[in-house]
C-alpha cells in the first residue's frame, strides 16, 4: 500500500453473513475488499504483494491451514483476522472474532483491528528524503552523511566515508517544512555495498521527537475511515 492508497483486504469466506456484515463494516473504514470463495484465489491475490489485512473464515474454509502457512512473514507482514464459531486460539493470525458476529460487534472489532495496523504501517513505512548532513560518531570523528529515508523506528542513509554496524551517530536534520531541525542519535544495524546503511533511533530529545512524529503523520496520507477510530 502507499501513502495515498487506502488499506487493501482478503476477505476468504463462502457465508453470505459474514460477507455481507463485513463488507459494510470494511467499507466503513475505508478499507478495500477483495473477497475470494476458495483458497487457491486467496493465495493468487496474496502473492501479488499488495494485501494489508487477511480475513479468514474458518468455519467455511477448509484451506484456512494452507492460506496461512502461505502467508509471507517480513519487516511488515499482513494483518491476519480469523473468524470462527469457537473460542480458540489459531496459529498464525493476530486476532480471532467469534461468531455470530452483528454489525455492531464486527464495527467494534475491527476498529481495534484498524488502530493496530495503523500503528504496525505507521512504525514500518519509510519516507523518501535526500538530506546531507554531518554526523559525529562516538569517536568524535565527523562523517558527511545523505539521509535518504526516514521513518518512525530509524532512518536509511549513504556516506562515501566507512561506518560499521554499532556506530552511533549523533546529527541535525532539517526536516524539509518542519518548524525547525531536530537532534537525532541512530545506532547503524546494517551496511551494504556503495555505502548505503540503515540504522535503528537510539535517542531524540522529546521536543525533537513531536516534531518527527508530526512530520510523519502529514506525510501518512491513508485514506481516512468514515466512522471515528482511535489512531
Amino acid at each position: 500500500m502507499t501513502p495515498e492508497m487506502a488499506f487493501e483486504c482478503v476477505l476468504v469466506s463462502r457465508d453470505p453473513t459474514v460477507v455481507g456484515t463485513l463488507n459494510r463494516v470494511l467499507d466503513e473504514l475505508s478499507i478495500s475488499t477483495r473477497h475470494c470463495l476458495t483458497s487457491s484465489k486467496a493465495l493468487n491475490v496474496l502473492r501479488e504483494g499488495s494485501t494489508d489485512l487477511v480475513v479468514i473464515d474458518c468455519d467455511e474454509n477448509d484451506c484456512a491451514a494452507e492460506i496461512l502457512n502461505e502467508i509471507p512473514c517480513g519487516v511488515r507482514r499482513q494483518t491476519v483476522v480469523a473468524i470462527s464459531s469457537f473460542d480458540r486460539r489459531i496459529a498464525g493470525t493476530d486476532f480471532v472474532l467469534q461468531k455470530p458476529m452483528t454489525p455492531a460487534s464486527g464495527a467494534q472489532s475491527f476498529k481495534l483491528v484498524y488502530s493496530r495496523m495503523l500503528r504496525d504501517y505507521r512504525q514500518h513505512a519509510r519516507y523518501a528524503v535526500m538530506i546531507p548532513v554531518v554526523a559525529r560518531d562516538g569517536n568524535d570523528r565527523l562523517v558527511p552523511i545523505t539521509i535518504t529515508n526516514i521513518g518512525d523506528g530509524g532512518i536509511g542513509l549513504s556516506s562515501q566515508e566507512e561506518v560499521s554496524i554499532g556506530d552511533v551517530l549523533s546529527f541535525r536534520l532539517p526536516l524539509p517544512d518542519a518548524s525547525r531541525a531536530i537532534n537525532i542519535e541512530a545506532r547503524i544495524l546494517w551496511t551494504r555495498d556503495y555505502g548505503i546503511s540503515g540504522g535503528e533511533f537510539v535517542r531524540i530529545p522529546p521536543l525533537d521527537l513531536d516534531i518527527l512524529h508530526a512530520w510523519l503523520k502529514s506525510k501518512c496520507q491513508i485514506r481516512k475511515p468514515l466512522v471515528e477510530c482511535n489512531e
